[in-house]
């Protein structure tokens, strides 16, 4: 069960609901991440449309993404929306929510490899809670200890037994995506030495592999005037900024000793 630091959740926040029974007045759920706290979904919230029976919207145990409105601790109400979640909401927090699975799957296996004596609560507490406050959310500080090799967990709070444990299971279990991108330069220099020339401006283009980015440049040559760059990056956004940096310095090279260049992708 994936857990919550809070005790209930906030108003306006995005949970999800795993719909437990439905009635004329509306859809009930429970919240797994809350510890199966019970919410409504009122008729009115169901849907933009007039909603004749909810059944046609909702079903049992359908899992939901679902926006609340209100908490009531006192009285053990939250109210939900099932209307003002859009599209990109759901998407994003069905991935937060996967994410979060995993992880909790991770914290769980470090309890196994700890001490049987502890407990899942246990494991977030002195593991999951302190990768949040560090990540932002403890998948995200799974990865980034792979990422960013970190060693020494000690330095981010996580003490013994605890951290063996976390850094066996991050080189095994965790795997940090990545993306490849290509493209062909052609260039031409009518120096001198205009060989080398394109060789330092090659060389230039190597120096952008950065090994705690997890950002990787292969220059394979074709044949003069042909050369291919092959980048990989760990998402689009950053292997795309990498590659226009590489462009401009590479044509910026060449040009400025007499030379031509052209990329093509």
């Amino acid at each position: 069960m994936v857990l919550k630091r809070k005790e209930w959740p906030d108003p306006g926040e995005l949970v999800i609901g795993t719909v437990i029974s439905i009635e004329k007045h509306g859809a009930y759920v429970q919240l797994e991440e809350y510890n199966n706290k019970e919410g409504l979904i009122h008729i009115s919230e169901i849907a933009s449309s007039w909603v004749r029976n909810i059944r046609n919207f909702v079903k049992e145990k359908q899992k939901l993404v679902l926006k609340v409105i209100n908490v009531d601790p006192k009285k053990g109400h939250i109210n939900l929306s099932l209307r003002r979640v859009n599209q990109n909401q759901k998407k994003e927090k069905r991935k937060e929510w996967k994410r979060a699975q995993k992880a909790d799957g991770l914290l769980k296996l470090a309890v196994k490899m700890v001490d049987q004596d502890k407990t899942l609560k246990d494991a977030y507490k002195e593991v999951g809670w302190i990768l949040e406050d560090k990540f932002g959310e403890i998948y995200a500080g799974l990865e980034a200890i792979k990422k960013e090799k970190i060693t020494d967990l000690s330095k981010i709070g996580i003490s013994e037994p605890w951290a063996s444990a976390i850094l066996e299971i991050v080189e095994q279990h965790i795997e940090i995506p990545s993306v490849s991108i290509s493209g062909e330069f052609y260039l031409r220099s009518y120096a001198p030495n205009g060989i080398e020339i394109i060789r330092k401006a090659l060389k230039e283009a190597e120096k952008f592999n950065d090994e705690k980015k997890m950002i990787s440049v292969k220059i394979i040559t074709i044949g003069a005037p042909k050369y291919k760059i092959n980048l990989s990056a760990p998402n689009y956004k950053m292997a795309e900024s990498v590659l226009s940096e590489i462009v401009q310095t590479v044509t910026n090279e060449i040009i400025k000793n007499n030379g031509e260049a052209k990329f093509i992708r």
